[in-house]
């Protein structure tokens, strides 16, 4: 007679898992650690990249209007409010990760910090003041840099001089659109990092 077996646990969903955390590394909420979303593909950029960006954009985040698209775990917006940012708009299109984000902005008390439920496109496309510096980091699964950077270009969110960090995978080429410059780039594994100002 067979013996009875005990059902395997369904692997948790988004909505059960614990939350994942990642430390801010500079700035006036160095080393607290903030929660995010654990969603699939979702891939905070790492301390090592971190450091880089922001020693690049050092001078230029004091009182800054900063865009974080795809923010996802918020790494690179949450990174430049700790520095000194006047603003960020977090973008993210997941109930979960959005809903996440705001939870931590709130433990922070980050009233400097606004979070759109949205996908970016949709965000792009709405009028509001000119950024400073906009983070363009999208699921490297989704090829979106193209549209993504297209959109800006043609968006009213973007002003003379505005700084845009683009990560994406090594291998992949970016065609910034007429007018930006490459100001900074750099290969870490299998991510490469570029800054333009347009």
């Amino acid at each position: 007679m067979p013996r009875n077996r005990r059902p395997r646990p369904s692997k948790p969903s988004s909505a059960t898992q614990a939350p994942s955390q990642l430390r801010i590394i500079g700035g006036r909420w160095r080393g607290r650690k903030v929660a995010f979303a654990p969603i699939e593909g979702l891939r905070p950029t790492g301390d090592r990249l971190r450091e880089t960006l922001f020693n690049w954009l050092q001078f230029h985040l004091p009182d800054a209007r900063c865009l974080d698209l795809f923010a996802g775990s918020g790494a690179l917006g949450l990174e430049a409010l700790s520095r000194g940012a006047a603003h960020v708009d977090f973008v993210e299109l997941d109930g979960g990760a959005a809903r996440t984000l705001r939870e931590q902005l709130k433990l922070l008390q980050a009233d400097e910090g606004e979070v759109h439920n949205c996908a970016a496109e949709v965000f792009t496309s709405q009028g509001g003041p000119a950024y400073d510096v906009v983070f363009v980091d999208p699921p490297f699964a989704r090829d979106l840099w193209a549209a993504t950077l297209n959109a800006l270009a043609q968006s009213q969110r973007l002003g003379d001089g505005t700084l845009v960090y683009v990560e994406s995978p090594r291998d992949t080429v970016i065609a910034p659109p007429e007018g930006w410059q490459l100001e900074k780039e750099k290969h870490a594994g299998q991510v490469c990092m570029r800054l333009y100002r347009v």
